[in-house]
């Protein structure tokens, strides 16, 4: 009883760093940002979840599918997608959550547009690989000039 209890308090205090497949969850999110920013059907069909949803930061939601078509027909481009900050937990087994904030430069059907956005998103272990689940975005609103 001793040695699964000790297991149990040791296992509480494993923080994210030290989780085992934090190393391969982050790949697999490199591999997803590279994957938008140079997309191809094949890439981004390797990475994102047959049951992904991905809530855009103005509201629009796309499927695996509509994603990939969007970003691979040229009507959504990313130029930039650079990380400010990118941090993982592990709520159950095989699941990842992923929050952080980061600054992306995109045209969408034409319109330019740069900003800063927080987002929450969902990885999932599927067949032995990390795959993206869900996607939450929101805008960070600049920052209000001190008075």
């Amino acid at each position: 009883m001793r040695p699964l209890l000790l297991a149990f308090f040791l296992a509480l205090g494993c923080s994210a760093a030290e989780h085992p497949e934090l190393a391969r969850v982050t790949a697999a999110d490199d591999a997803r940002v590279a994957a938008m920013l140079a997309p191809t059907r094949e890439k981004l069909a390797a990475v994102l979840s047959p049951e992904l949803r991905y809530a855009h930061s103005n509201g629009q939601v796309d499927t695996r599918e509509t994603l990939i078509a969007s970003l691979t027909d040229g009507s959504a481009t990313y130029a930039k997608y650079a990380y400010q900050e990118r941090s993982f937990t592990f709520p159950a087994p095989g699941i990842a959550l992923m929050a952080g904030r980061f600054d992306v430069k995109a045209v969408v059907k034409g319109n330019a547009a740069e900003s800063t956005i927080s987002f929450l998103a969902v990885w999932r272990l599927e067949k032995g690989d990390w795959k993206f689940l869900a996607w939450q975005s929101c805008k960070v609103p600049p920052a209000t000039p001190a008075k």
